[in-house]
């Protein structure tokens, strides 16, 4: 069966698919907002990432990011550091205008909460021959 088909077990809800970011992503995101309110300064997002999706760099500006991570594998990297292997229970805090990237593993799906306060700052994508020589 194609790994790109086949959805982890137990999975609730898949969400949304991820179009407002989908260009600043390689492959295919799904979003769910859990708390999403204009008097609250930070939005809570479930986040499901298929295998091998992952997001550019990126920086967080006047805020943070927080990722829970609930399910499946993921992978998370600052710049000129190792890449860090995430698994359910894992949690990064990312401080504001650190370069990182965030995705699934290559055959694994990713899901986790992101808690995010500010603004992000798309910057350039994650080349395939980096990630593949993970």
């Amino acid at each position: 069966m194609d790994k790109m088909k086949k959805l982890p077990e137990k999975l609730v809800s898949i969400g949304q698919t991820n179009e407002l970011a989908a260009k600043f992503f390689e492959g295919n995101s799904y979003l769910s907002d859990v708390v999403n309110d204009p008097r609250v300064d930070v939005g809570i997002a479930n986040v499901i990432q298929e295998p091998a999706s992952r997001t550019n760099w990126h920086v967080h500006k006047n805020g943070y990011q927080i990722l829970l991570v609930t399910k499946g594998c993921g992978l998370y990297q600052e710049e000129g550091h190792e890449i860090r292997v995430l698994s359910p229970g894992d949690v990064v805090i990312t401080h504001p205008d650190i370069k990182h990237w965030h995705g699934a593993a290559e055959n694994e799906w990713f899901e986790h909460l992101a808690i995010t306060k500010g603004n992000v700052q798309w910057l350039e994508a994650v080349s395939s021959e980096a990630f593949e020589a993970i």
